[in-house]
């Protein structure tokens, strides 16, 4: 079984596309302090995935045993590879390959070690467009606008102006997209309202 970790998000899905034939996209669901952007629009997670022909399940991870019952559910899965769209944050990839090692499975990580910047311009050269779903307050102007080739440069722009990383890899926002060329269609959606936890602001998207 090939396995994608995915979320919904422009890089775990660029991910996935580079590797070609995925069998099942797997969203784990993690229990933060802070509600997940993706949790919250898990549904448009979902559509998105399955208008790209990428049958996917949702499984529930428990605090403190996250790691554990991971490596129970790839097991149960039958997991012989696993893709994911790590780029730079080391702790990740060790936890991936940690994970990948102990169910004998091979781990891909096709965006590894690439620049974060030359990661997005890929991603909207291959012809991805997103939308922003949340983000720290800084890029309130950004939360709700679609990202795609017309606007990455200004986008690029206006990240390096307020000091964070452009791909947004340490969770400084995050992305569902709307469309790829493997998309039969383009997502529909609606933003009905965009909520404020602390310093952080969250889209619901139906």
């Amino acid at each position: 079984m090939r396995i994608a970790m995915i979320s919904g998000g422009k890089d775990s899905i660029y991910a996935a596309l580079l590797y070609g034939d995925i069998d099942l996209g797997v969203i784990f669901v993690y229990e933060f302090p802070r509600p997940s952007p993706h949790l919250l629009n898990i549904g448009k997670s979902i559509e998105t995935l399955l208008l790209m022909g990428i049958p996917s399940i949702v499984i529930k991870l428990n605090k403190g045993r996250e790691k554990i019952e991971t490596i129970e559910a790839l097991k149960k899965l039958g997991a012989k590879v696993i893709v994911a769209g790590d780029v730079y944050i080391d702790d990740h990839l060790r936890y991936m390959q940690s994970i990948a090692d102990e169910i004998g499975a091979k781990l891909i990580e096709p965006l590894w070690s690439l620049d974060p910047v030359e990661v997005l311009y890929k991603e909207m050269e291959y012809g991805i467009t997103t939308l922003f779903i949340g983000g720290i307050s800084s890029l309130s102007s950004w939360i709700g606008k679609e990202l795609s080739i017309d606007n990455v440069d200004d986008f690029i722009g206006y990240a390096k102006s307020i000091g964070i990383d452009p791909l947004g890899e340490r969770g400084e926002y995050h992305t569902l997209v709307i469309y790829t060329p493997r998309h039969i269609q383009r997502l529909r959606y609606e933003i009905v309202r965009v909520d404020v936890f602390n310093d952080y602001l969250i889209a619901r998207v139906i």
